[in-house]
Protein backbone atom coordinates (compact mmCIF):
# COMPACT_ATOMS: atom_id res chain seq x y z
CA UNK A 1 0.00 0.00 0.00
CA UNK A 2 1.11 3.59 -0.58
CA UNK A 3 0.17 6.76 1.01
CA UNK A 4 -0.35 10.07 -0.70
CA UNK A 5 -0.89 13.26 1.45
CA UNK A 6 -3.21 15.69 -0.35
CA UNK A 7 -2.62 19.03 1.74
CA UNK A 8 -5.64 21.88 1.28
CA UNK A 9 -4.98 25.32 0.97
CA UNK A 10 -5.64 27.05 4.01
CA UNK A 11 -9.31 28.74 4.34
CA UNK A 12 -7.78 30.16 7.63
CA UNK A 13 -4.50 31.44 8.72
CA UNK A 14 -2.54 27.86 10.37
CA UNK A 15 -5.80 25.73 9.76
CA UNK A 16 -4.40 23.13 7.06
CA UNK A 17 -6.24 20.17 6.62
CA UNK A 18 -5.25 17.26 4.29
CA UNK A 19 -7.04 14.44 2.66
CA UNK A 20 -5.44 10.85 2.18
CA UNK A 21 -5.77 8.85 -0.61
CA UNK A 22 -4.32 4.95 -0.13
CA UNK A 23 -3.39 3.76 -3.40
CA UNK A 24 -2.99 -0.83 -3.94
CA UNK A 25 -1.97 -2.66 -6.58
CA UNK A 26 1.11 -2.87 -9.01
CA UNK A 27 -0.40 -1.81 -12.29
CA UNK A 28 -0.30 -5.32 -14.34
CA UNK A 29 -3.50 -3.73 -16.36
CA UNK A 30 -4.91 -0.95 -17.06
CA UNK A 31 -7.96 -1.57 -14.81
CA UNK A 32 -8.51 0.55 -11.64
CA UNK A 33 -11.26 1.01 -8.89
CA UNK A 34 -11.77 4.25 -6.56
CA UNK A 35 -13.84 4.01 -3.30
CA UNK A 36 -13.92 6.96 -1.17
CA UNK A 37 -16.09 7.27 2.26
CA UNK A 38 -18.45 9.82 3.83
CA UNK A 39 -18.55 12.91 1.30
CA UNK A 40 -21.11 13.44 3.86
CA UNK A 41 -18.48 13.77 6.68
CA UNK A 42 -22.02 12.96 9.30
CA UNK A 43 -22.71 9.91 7.30
CA UNK A 44 -20.02 7.42 9.37
CA UNK A 45 -20.60 3.65 7.95
CA UNK A 46 -18.86 3.93 4.28
CA UNK A 47 -15.85 4.85 7.06
CA UNK A 48 -15.92 1.25 9.10
CA UNK A 49 -16.22 -0.46 5.82
CA UNK A 50 -12.86 1.40 4.55
CA UNK A 51 -11.42 0.48 7.79
CA UNK A 52 -11.95 -3.64 6.19
CA UNK A 53 -11.64 -2.65 2.74
CA UNK A 54 -8.20 -1.64 3.62
CA UNK A 55 -7.00 -4.49 5.82
CA UNK A 56 -8.28 -7.20 2.61
CA UNK A 57 -6.97 -4.72 -0.50
CA UNK A 58 -3.27 -4.92 1.59
CA UNK A 59 -3.75 -8.95 1.59
CA UNK A 60 -4.71 -9.12 -1.97
CA UNK A 61 -2.13 -6.81 -3.06
CA UNK A 62 0.45 -9.02 -1.24
CA UNK A 63 -1.31 -11.64 -2.87
CA UNK A 64 -0.68 -10.31 -5.95
CA UNK A 65 -4.89 -10.54 -6.89
CA UNK A 66 -5.36 -7.10 -7.62
CA UNK A 67 -5.28 -6.17 -11.66
CA UNK A 68 -4.64 -2.71 -12.40
CA UNK A 69 -4.89 -0.28 -8.97
CA UNK A 70 -7.46 0.33 -6.47
CA UNK A 71 -7.77 3.66 -5.05
CA UNK A 72 -9.47 3.87 -1.34
CA UNK A 73 -10.19 7.53 0.09
CA UNK A 74 -11.15 6.55 4.08
CA UNK A 75 -12.13 9.88 4.87
CA UNK A 76 -12.99 12.15 2.24
CA UNK A 77 -14.62 14.97 3.62
CA UNK A 78 -11.54 16.26 6.47
CA UNK A 79 -13.43 19.97 6.03
CA UNK A 80 -16.70 18.67 6.85
CA UNK A 81 -15.65 15.87 9.95
CA UNK A 82 -14.32 19.18 11.59
CA UNK A 83 -17.52 20.95 11.73
CA UNK A 84 -19.46 20.21 15.14
CA UNK A 85 -21.60 22.18 16.69
CA UNK A 86 -22.17 22.56 20.10
CA UNK A 87 -21.85 18.45 20.16
CA UNK A 88 -23.50 18.01 17.25
CA UNK A 89 -21.79 16.56 13.41
CA UNK A 90 -22.78 18.85 10.73
CA UNK A 91 -21.03 17.37 7.51
CA UNK A 92 -23.34 17.34 5.05
CA UNK A 93 -22.70 20.98 4.38
CA UNK A 94 -19.65 23.33 3.70
CA UNK A 95 -20.76 25.96 7.07
CA UNK A 96 -18.67 28.46 4.60
CA UNK A 97 -20.40 28.09 1.67
CA UNK A 98 -23.70 26.85 2.88
CA UNK A 99 -23.30 24.28 0.00
CA UNK A 100 -23.74 20.21 0.10
CA UNK A 101 -20.59 18.20 0.02
CA UNK A 102 -21.99 16.04 -2.98
CA UNK A 103 -22.87 19.13 -5.32
CA UNK A 104 -21.03 21.35 -8.13
CA UNK A 105 -18.25 18.87 -9.00
CA UNK A 106 -16.90 19.79 -12.89
CA UNK A 107 -19.78 19.02 -15.57
CA UNK A 108 -17.04 18.24 -18.39
CA UNK A 109 -18.80 17.68 -21.35
CA UNK A 110 -18.76 20.77 -23.17
CA UNK A 111 -15.43 21.42 -22.64
CA UNK A 112 -14.22 17.89 -23.81
CA UNK A 113 -16.03 18.22 -26.68
CA UNK A 114 -14.68 21.76 -27.61
CA UNK A 115 -11.16 20.20 -26.98
CA UNK A 116 -11.55 16.87 -28.71
CA UNK A 117 -13.40 17.94 -31.70
CA UNK A 118 -12.53 16.17 -34.48
CA UNK A 119 -9.93 13.58 -32.99
CA UNK A 120 -12.02 10.60 -32.33
CA UNK A 121 -11.85 7.43 -34.27
CA UNK A 122 -13.43 3.66 -34.07
CA UNK A 123 -10.94 2.51 -31.70
CA UNK A 124 -12.86 2.54 -28.44
CA UNK A 125 -9.56 2.00 -26.88
CA UNK A 126 -7.73 5.11 -28.45
CA UNK A 127 -10.98 6.98 -27.87
CA UNK A 128 -10.96 6.32 -24.22
CA UNK A 129 -7.40 6.53 -23.44
CA UNK A 130 -7.97 9.95 -25.58
CA UNK A 131 -11.14 11.16 -23.38
CA UNK A 132 -9.15 10.60 -19.73
CA UNK A 133 -6.53 12.40 -20.88
CA UNK A 134 -8.47 15.36 -21.89
CA UNK A 135 -10.59 14.85 -18.72
CA UNK A 136 -7.58 14.85 -16.45
CA UNK A 137 -6.27 17.81 -18.58
CA UNK A 138 -9.23 20.10 -18.05
CA UNK A 139 -9.48 18.67 -13.94
CA UNK A 140 -6.02 20.04 -13.48
CA UNK A 141 -6.82 23.73 -14.96
CA UNK A 142 -9.89 24.11 -12.91
CA UNK A 143 -9.23 26.78 -10.24
CA UNK A 144 -9.44 26.15 -6.69
CA UNK A 145 -9.72 29.52 -4.62
CA UNK A 146 -10.42 27.40 -1.05
CA UNK A 147 -10.17 24.40 0.40
CA UNK A 148 -13.96 23.26 -0.34
CA UNK A 149 -12.98 23.54 -4.02
CA UNK A 150 -9.48 21.79 -3.99
CA UNK A 151 -11.17 19.21 -2.15
CA UNK A 152 -13.81 17.88 -4.85
CA UNK A 153 -11.42 19.28 -7.60
CA UNK A 154 -8.65 16.67 -5.89
CA UNK A 155 -11.79 13.95 -5.26
CA UNK A 156 -12.71 14.24 -9.01
CA UNK A 157 -9.60 14.06 -10.37
CA UNK A 158 -8.35 10.76 -8.39
CA UNK A 159 -11.44 9.44 -9.86
CA UNK A 160 -11.71 10.41 -13.20
CA UNK A 161 -9.77 7.75 -14.83
CA UNK A 162 -11.38 5.08 -12.97
CA UNK A 163 -13.14 2.28 -14.53
CA UNK A 164 -15.39 1.94 -11.33
CA UNK A 165 -15.95 4.36 -8.90
CA UNK A 166 -17.85 3.64 -5.70
CA UNK A 167 -19.32 6.38 -3.16
CA UNK A 168 -19.89 5.64 0.11
CA UNK A 169 -22.14 7.04 1.73
CA UNK A 170 -25.38 6.32 4.23
CA UNK A 171 -29.02 7.98 4.24
CA UNK A 172 -30.98 9.53 7.92
CA UNK A 173 -32.49 6.04 8.43
CA UNK A 174 -32.49 3.16 5.22
CA UNK A 175 -32.40 -0.01 4.32
CA UNK A 176 -29.40 -0.81 1.79
CA UNK A 177 -29.85 1.11 -1.98
CA UNK A 178 -27.76 2.37 -4.55
CA UNK A 179 -28.13 5.31 -7.54
CA UNK A 180 -26.11 5.03 -10.62
CA UNK A 181 -26.53 6.83 -14.58
CA UNK A 182 -29.55 5.38 -16.09
CA UNK A 183 -27.29 4.08 -19.21
CA UNK A 184 -25.17 2.09 -16.72
CA UNK A 185 -28.56 0.55 -14.89
CA UNK A 186 -28.14 -3.10 -15.87
CA UNK A 187 -24.09 -3.15 -14.56
CA UNK A 188 -25.22 -1.71 -11.77
CA UNK A 189 -27.37 -5.21 -10.98
CA UNK A 190 -24.65 -6.97 -9.58
CA UNK A 191 -23.41 -4.68 -7.00
CA UNK A 192 -26.62 -5.02 -6.17
CA UNK A 193 -27.21 -8.23 -5.75
CA UNK A 194 -23.45 -8.92 -3.88
CA UNK A 195 -24.90 -5.95 -1.19
CA UNK A 196 -28.88 -7.12 -1.15
CA UNK A 197 -29.62 -3.40 -1.88
CA UNK A 198 -33.27 -3.16 -2.09
CA UNK A 199 -33.79 -0.30 -4.67
CA UNK A 200 -31.39 0.86 -7.73
CA UNK A 201 -32.13 4.38 -8.37
CA UNK A 202 -30.68 5.62 -11.82
CA UNK A 203 -31.23 8.29 -13.74
CA UNK A 204 -29.53 10.27 -16.96
CA UNK A 205 -29.61 13.60 -15.26
CA UNK A 206 -30.49 13.85 -11.43
CA UNK A 207 -29.13 17.59 -11.19
CA UNK A 208 -26.44 19.74 -9.26
CA UNK A 209 -23.50 17.66 -10.53
CA UNK A 210 -23.07 14.99 -7.58
CA UNK A 211 -19.60 13.34 -7.23
CA UNK A 212 -20.96 9.97 -9.15
CA UNK A 213 -22.53 11.85 -12.18
CA UNK A 214 -19.11 13.58 -12.46
CA UNK A 215 -17.20 10.83 -13.38
CA UNK A 216 -19.83 9.15 -15.63
CA UNK A 217 -22.06 11.13 -17.23
CA UNK A 218 -19.77 12.70 -19.91
CA UNK A 219 -19.34 8.98 -21.37
CA UNK A 220 -22.74 9.14 -22.26
CA UNK A 221 -22.97 12.68 -23.44
CA UNK A 222 -20.13 11.92 -25.53
CA UNK A 223 -22.33 8.95 -26.82
CA UNK A 224 -24.95 11.34 -27.48
CA UNK A 225 -23.24 13.98 -28.99
CA UNK A 226 -20.55 11.82 -31.68
CA UNK A 227 -23.22 8.83 -32.39
CA UNK A 228 -22.78 5.76 -33.78
CA UNK A 229 -20.11 6.63 -35.75
CA UNK A 230 -18.06 6.92 -32.86
CA UNK A 231 -16.95 3.54 -30.60
CA UNK A 232 -17.12 6.17 -27.73
CA UNK A 233 -17.50 2.76 -24.27
CA UNK A 234 -19.13 3.62 -21.40
CA UNK A 235 -15.58 3.75 -19.66
CA UNK A 236 -16.54 4.36 -15.82
CA UNK A 237 -19.14 2.34 -13.84
CA UNK A 238 -19.90 4.95 -11.24
CA UNK A 239 -22.07 4.23 -8.35
CA UNK A 240 -23.49 5.83 -5.04
CA UNK A 241 -24.05 3.13 -2.78
CA UNK A 242 -26.20 3.92 0.46
CA UNK A 243 -25.39 2.04 2.95
CA UNK A 244 -28.33 1.92 5.37
CA UNK A 245 -28.76 4.52 7.99
CA UNK A 246 -26.40 7.28 9.99
CA UNK A 247 -26.47 4.87 12.97
CA UNK A 248 -25.84 1.64 11.32
CA UNK A 249 -22.32 1.33 12.03
CA UNK A 250 -21.43 -2.32 13.19
CA UNK A 251 -18.59 -4.53 12.84
CA UNK A 252 -20.98 -6.97 11.03
CA UNK A 253 -22.27 -4.99 8.62
CA UNK A 254 -19.08 -3.15 7.47
CA UNK A 255 -17.08 -6.66 7.04
CA UNK A 256 -20.50 -7.70 4.98
CA UNK A 257 -20.43 -5.16 3.28
CA UNK A 258 -16.56 -5.13 3.08
CA UNK A 259 -16.79 -8.93 1.08
CA UNK A 260 -20.10 -7.63 -0.83
CA UNK A 261 -17.64 -5.04 -3.21
CA UNK A 262 -14.57 -7.43 -2.78
CA UNK A 263 -16.92 -10.16 -4.42
CA UNK A 264 -18.02 -7.76 -6.94
CA UNK A 265 -14.96 -6.22 -7.95
CA UNK A 266 -13.79 -10.02 -8.62
CA UNK A 267 -16.65 -10.55 -11.09
CA UNK A 268 -15.78 -7.56 -12.79
CA UNK A 269 -12.16 -8.85 -13.08
CA UNK A 270 -10.44 -5.76 -10.45
CA UNK A 271 -9.47 -8.47 -8.30
CA UNK A 272 -8.45 -12.11 -10.00
CA UNK A 273 -8.20 -14.37 -6.59
CA UNK A 274 -10.44 -13.84 -3.46
CA UNK A 275 -8.15 -15.71 -0.22
CA UNK A 276 -6.82 -19.83 -1.96
CA UNK A 277 -10.06 -19.39 -4.73
CA UNK A 278 -7.87 -18.70 -7.73
CA UNK A 279 -9.56 -18.98 -10.77
CA UNK A 280 -13.64 -19.33 -9.27
CA UNK A 281 -15.78 -17.67 -10.84
CA UNK A 282 -18.00 -15.04 -8.61
CA UNK A 283 -21.81 -16.31 -8.58
CA UNK A 284 -23.59 -12.93 -8.55
CA UNK A 285 -26.55 -13.40 -5.94
CA UNK A 286 -29.84 -12.81 -7.01
CA UNK A 287 -31.12 -8.95 -6.65
CA UNK A 288 -33.28 -8.14 -4.65
CA UNK A 289 -34.71 -5.28 -6.82
CA UNK A 290 -35.21 -4.08 -10.16
CA UNK A 291 -33.47 -0.58 -11.60
CA UNK A 292 -36.65 2.17 -11.34
CA UNK A 293 -36.40 5.74 -12.40
CA UNK A 294 -34.88 8.53 -9.84
CA UNK A 295 -37.86 10.73 -11.56
CA UNK A 296 -40.41 8.04 -9.82
CA UNK A 297 -39.63 8.09 -6.17
CA UNK A 298 -41.61 10.07 -3.78
CA UNK A 299 -40.58 11.87 -0.90
CA UNK A 300 -43.82 11.61 1.77
CA UNK A 301 -44.09 15.52 3.09
CA UNK A 302 -45.80 16.53 6.42
CA UNK A 303 -48.82 18.52 5.21
CA UNK A 304 -48.34 20.46 9.18
CA UNK A 305 -46.07 20.07 12.30
CA UNK A 306 -46.07 17.45 14.16
CA UNK A 307 -44.87 14.13 15.80
CA UNK A 308 -43.98 11.41 13.42
CA UNK A 309 -45.24 7.48 13.87
CA UNK A 310 -44.27 5.16 10.72
CA UNK A 311 -47.01 2.88 10.61
CA UNK A 312 -44.56 0.37 8.19
CA UNK A 313 -40.82 -0.21 8.36
CA UNK A 314 -38.17 0.27 5.92
CA UNK A 315 -38.19 -1.96 3.30
CA UNK A 316 -41.77 -2.48 3.01
CA UNK A 317 -43.22 -2.64 -0.74
CA UNK A 318 -46.08 -0.26 -0.05
CA UNK A 319 -49.20 0.23 -2.63
CA UNK A 320 -50.12 3.77 -3.47
CA UNK A 321 -52.55 5.05 -1.27
CA UNK A 322 -50.91 2.84 1.77
CA UNK A 323 -50.38 5.04 5.13
CA UNK A 324 -47.13 4.67 5.97
CA UNK A 325 -47.21 7.17 9.10
CA UNK A 326 -49.54 9.47 11.27
CA UNK A 327 -48.72 12.70 12.08
CA UNK A 328 -50.07 13.85 14.84
CA UNK A 329 -50.22 17.17 16.24
CA UNK A 330 -49.70 17.68 20.02
CA UNK A 331 -51.76 20.75 20.88
CA UNK A 332 -54.85 19.67 18.61
CA UNK A 333 -54.77 15.90 18.63
CA UNK A 334 -55.37 16.26 15.31
CA UNK A 335 -54.19 12.87 13.48
CA UNK A 336 -53.38 13.14 9.82
CA UNK A 337 -52.42 9.68 7.98
CA UNK A 338 -49.44 10.24 5.45
CA UNK A 339 -50.01 8.33 2.57
CA UNK A 340 -47.39 7.20 -0.91
CA UNK A 341 -49.03 7.95 -3.94
CA UNK A 342 -47.06 5.57 -5.99
CA UNK A 343 -46.42 2.02 -5.54
CA UNK A 344 -43.14 0.98 -4.45
CA UNK A 345 -40.87 -0.08 -1.85
CA UNK A 346 -40.30 2.54 1.38
CA UNK A 347 -36.46 2.41 1.24
CA UNK A 348 -35.74 5.56 3.33
CA UNK A 349 -36.99 7.89 6.04
CA UNK A 350 -35.78 10.54 8.21
CA UNK A 351 -34.76 9.94 11.81
CA UNK A 352 -36.37 12.95 13.84
CA UNK A 353 -39.41 12.58 15.17
CA UNK A 354 -41.34 15.92 15.36
CA UNK A 355 -41.31 17.67 11.89
CA UNK A 356 -41.90 21.26 11.08
CA UNK A 357 -44.62 21.25 7.73
CA UNK A 358 -43.37 20.75 4.07
CA UNK A 359 -40.17 18.81 5.78
CA UNK A 360 -39.96 15.53 3.87
CA UNK A 361 -40.35 12.30 5.99
CA UNK A 362 -40.03 9.17 3.83
CA UNK A 363 -38.92 7.94 -0.03
CA UNK A 364 -40.87 5.30 -1.87
CA UNK A 365 -39.23 4.08 -4.89
CA UNK A 366 -41.85 3.81 -7.45
CA UNK A 367 -41.35 2.32 -10.78
CA UNK A 368 -42.85 5.09 -13.06
CA UNK A 369 -40.85 7.96 -13.70
CA UNK A 370 -43.28 11.43 -12.71
CA UNK A 371 -40.92 14.34 -11.13
CA UNK A 372 -38.36 16.67 -13.56
CA UNK A 373 -35.79 18.98 -12.12
CA UNK A 374 -33.51 18.76 -9.38
CA UNK A 375 -34.10 15.14 -8.27
CA UNK A 376 -31.80 14.85 -5.75
CA UNK A 377 -32.65 15.87 -1.60
CA UNK A 378 -31.04 19.38 -0.41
Amino acid sequence: MRSEIHVLKNRSAGSERQLVSLHFGRNQTRKKTYIQASLHADEIPGMLVSHYLRKRFSELEEAGAIEGSIVLVPVSNPIGLNQDIQGTAFGRFDLATGINFNRGYQHLTPELIRRIGDQLNGDPAFNQQLIRRTAAEILAEVPAYDETAQLKKTLQSLAIDADIVLDLHCDNQAVMHLYTGAPLAERGIPLAGFLQAHALLISKLPGDDPFDDSCSRHWWELQDHYGQSKSIPLACQSLTVELRGETDVTHEDAQRDAEAIIAYLEHEGHITRVGDRTGVDQVVPPALCVATPLEGVEPVVAPHAGIVAFTKPLGSMIQAGEVIADLIDPITAEVTPLRASVSGVLFARIARRYVHAGARIAKVAGQHAYRTGNLLSA
